[in-house]
């Protein structure tokens, strides 16, 4: 019965439209494309955002993201309204921000968005080519937690896109292929921790995943961990990933400072976009990282992912393949966290699929967007490293401070014969990068 229950659509009109509870709600979608005339590479991301705080409306954002892949170029366009709201249909899936909109009933939607900037149109119909899914579907009903708050988060992988895109008096038709989500809930990115409303079911929903990764884990003592102060649990490593056979990859994992080990977030993987697995046993490393300066975080340009569950094996490396943009938006300057900064490029994903049986390996396109809640600390990393037989027995601690501009390197070895030692150096500015 559970099998038969994943094929079926698990959307209705009312999870399509918004809702009259949430604090924070977004529909957003991100594609790959191809203009049929001149053979150019595309990948675009828009997202609609709308905010409330005691019943009264914060505004409305449109954010535009096009990346011209072959050259490199980016067409940026961010418009926030303070005090406004969406226009939005109360019947149907039908949002406005001034001459963009989304709209439509699954699986067809139609897309319309205007970048005045730099006289950029993009129109298109978004068919799905999957079910819709819920993160954590199986475990919450799709709600997860974020600081004190909660949200429920859906998205649609793959979509067949179709239309026209004029850029600068010039007109093209496009076809590809997109990601579709909508998120709601009772959270918010500028006050992360005062978010009180609902918090029992907060509570709840971290004790549901707490419970779930622990009964997919086995608890052992890593020889080395890595955590730092930007990848605290308010951020999150994104992926969207469509292969050239057509399956689907989905990873979301909140930080809790760990830079390098054990994931706390999900992967999901589908074949035939009816039936989904959702892996919890998921090991991460940062290949490559990129510094940014101005706001003293580190976030990877290219991360290894390894999932497993069951007989099922993914293997996966993730790559930035253009320069990201990394767009900041500041908070109130006199809190501890100072920041949003959500960094995303397109890239290519690599890798294999083993089901216990055979290896296959597998390729394709993919979104990257690491996201960070920025604080007055910036970059703080301490890394742990335990020294095993036949090496010895002890440990080496490292500290790479930013914010007391400080590398401290301390090694304590018990066996075969107990020493101390302890190394401090200053950082200088323009070792930082």
């Amino acid at each position: 019965m559970k099998q038969k229950n994943q094929t079926l659509n698990q959307w209705t009109t009312q999870d399509e439209r918004g809702d009259v509870s949430r604090i924070l709600e977004w529909w957003a979608i991100e594609a790959f494309f191809t203009s049929m005339e001149d053979k150019k590479r595309w990948s675009l991301k828009v997202a609609f955002s709308e905010g409330f705080v005691d019943e009264k409306h914060r505004g409305v954002v449109c954010n535009i993201t096009l990346f011209d892949q072959d050259t490199n170029t980016q067409y940026t366009s961010y418009i926030r309204t303070p005090g406004a709201r969406l226009q939005s249909s109360s019947k149907t899936f039908d949002v406005h921000h001034g001459d963009s909109y989304m709209k439509g009933s699954y699986p067809n939607y139609q897309m319309h968005f205007h970048d005045p900037d730099h006289d950029i149109e993009i129109d298109f119909t978004s068919h799905a080519d999957s079910f819709p899914h819920w993160v954590a579907q199986d475990i919450t009903h799709g709600w997860l937690p974020m600081g004190i708050g909660f949200y429920r988060y859906g998205f649609i992988p793959k979509t067949l896109i179709s239309g026209t895109m004029k850029i600068k008096g010039e007109s093209f038709t496009i076809q590809g292929d997109g990601f579709f989500e909508h998120v709601w809930g009772s959270f918010d990115y500028e006050h992360p921790l005062t978010t009180v409303s609902g918090f029992l079911k907060t509570i709840w929903v971290y004790k549901k995943l707490g419970f779930w990764w622990l009964q997919n884990h086995t608890l052992r003592i890593p020889r080395r961990v890595m955590l730092s102060t930007e990848n605290n649990p308010l951020g999150y490593d994104w992926v969207w990933g469509l292969f050239d056979n057509g399956w689907t990859v989905f990873y979301g994992n909140a930080m809790f400072w760990f830079m390098d080990g054990p994931a706390a977030g999900i992967l999901i993987f589908t074949k035939d976009g009816k039936h989904y697995t959702e892996f919890s046993d998921i090991t991460f490393h940062y290949n490559k990282i990129i510094y940014a300066k101005n706001h003293d975080f580190y976030y990877p340009r290219e991360l290894q992912l390894i999932a497993k569950k069951g007989n099922e094996t993914l293997r996966l490396t993730c790559s930035m393949t253009n320069d990201s943009r990394e767009y900041v938006r500041s908070v109130r300057a006199d809190k501890f966290y100072t920041g949003l900064a959500i960094c995303e490029a397109p890239g290519v994903i690599k890798g294999s699929y083993d089901d216990g049986t055979q290896t296959i390996p597998i390729q394709g396109i993919c979104k990257i967007e690491p996201q960070r809640e920025l604080s007055l600390l910036g970059h703080n990393v301490i890394t742990i490293d335990l020294l095993i037989p036949p090496r010895g027995v002890g440990l080496s601690v490292t500290l790479e401070s930013h914010f007391f501009r400080k590398n401290i390197v301390a090694h304590l070895q018990l066996a075969p014969r107990p020493r101390l030692k302890i190394q401090m150096q200053r950082i200088a500015s323009s070792e930082i990068h």
